[in-house]
């Protein structure tokens, strides 16, 4: 059996750390393609691992019969266009999160996704990380009894990515942090608690900390540096409730605050035991034994998460199994967010 044709879209960040390296590494794939309308970028990618074709027209990739599987690792406001006609173009699609800017923008996707038969998944990585499918486990069997409160918080100081760029626009974006960091955090939380039906959700969002962007002060900058005369419209800072069938979550995040604290965590509450997860690496078991308090601290080892999620799409490809990552499965992480965003504008709890 051939190895499967691949092509890469966007060849920024999230390329060339994470779907770049991990096709390279799996003995299934092979690079045909890598794609940025960045011309540049592109050129490097073919110069740096030695395979491929760079180019700056994804349809040149879709007309290609030997390309079997793309991945899409470009700005936000691509992902639905790109997916759709990738697969309408006959291709297996792996698109990073979030699924799209908006949740009408990821239905239309799964809409497509079931008139193709083709794959789509969403790159909500956790999904494929070791130490969270240890707490899903710990759920599922009842370790933790009843788990009626979840308490996800995604904070940092200050460190809004490339202030007036293309991560604080919302046209290209979607959104701020809530799409950036907390799409991870919900549906890591949504994946351990077996994708519990949302009922409600009542949010706020903040625009405040990056609206001066000549006046922001910061000590470094992802996807930096600041454009000045750039644009600033999404959200630095949000705070929600969400009712499910199951626990209720209770989210706060941001990007940049007044507070010289990161926390980056997820706190599962039950009756019988609770669960504290340092987001991207261990957790700690709390519960009661013979009349003591005790704790457990898991040590296993853990596979690169990235890695992992590219086998599972490739696999899929090859046999038809179904990935945890599958779009029907995550528009319920998108439905949240979408929630959120609706219930800031409309200052009040909307039913989802």
């Amino acid at each position: 059996m051939g190895k499967i044709g691949v092509a890469v879209i966007g060849c920024g960040t999230i390329a060339n750390s994470a779907h770049i390296p991990a096709y390279l590494k799996n003995e299934q794939a092979e690079i045909l393609y890598f794609c940025d309308i960045i011309p540049e970028r592109a050129e490097a990618a073919v110069e740096k691992y030695g395979c491929g074709k760079a180019v700056t027209d994804y349809h040149e990739v879709l007309a290609d019969p030997e390309v079997e599987a793309i991945s899409i690792c470009t700005p936000n406001r691509m992902h639905a266009v790109i997916a759709v006609d990738a697969l309408r173009a006959g291709k297996h699609v792996l698109c990073e999160k979030p699924a799209a800017r908006t949740y009408e923008e990821a239905l239309e996707m799964q809409r497509v996704q079931h008139e193709s038969g083709k794959i789509l998944n969403i790159g909500v990585v956790n999904r494929f990380n070791d130490q969270v499918n240890r707490i899903r486990e710990y759920i599922q069997e009842g370790r933790l009894g009843e788990v009626y409160h979840v308490y996800l918080s995604f904070r940092s100081h200050r460190s809004i990515p490339g202030l007036g760029g293309a991560f604080t626009t919302k046209e290209i974006a979607g959104g701020g942090v809530l799409i950036d960091w907390g799409v991870h955090f919900l549906d890591l939380v949504m994946y351990c608690l077996n994708d519990p039906k949302p009922i409600t959700v009542s949010g706020e969002t903040f625009c405040r900390l990056g609206k001066d962007i000549a006046g922001y002060t910061y000590r470094d900058m992802w996807a930096g540096p600041p454009v000045p005369d750039g644009i600033y419209d999404v959200e630095d800072s949000v705070t929600a409730l969400v009712r499910t069938e199951g626990p209720a979550l209770t989210v706060h995040g941001a990007w940049a605050q007044n507070i010289g604290e990161n926390e980056m965590l997820v706190d599962f509450m039950g009756d019988k035991g609770g669960i504290r997860l340092q987001y991207g690496g261990d957790f700690t078991l709390y519960t009661a034994e013979h009349g003591a308090l005790v704790k457990y601290v898991p040590d296993g080892k853990s596979r690169n998460m990235f890695e992992t999620e590219i086998g599972a799409f490739l696999d899929g490809i090859r046999t038809g199994r179904r990935q945890p990552s599958h779009i029907d499965i995550v528009l319920k992480t998108a439905k949240i967010m979408q929630g959120i965003y609706d219930s800031a504008a409309l200052h009040r709890e909307i039913e989802l």
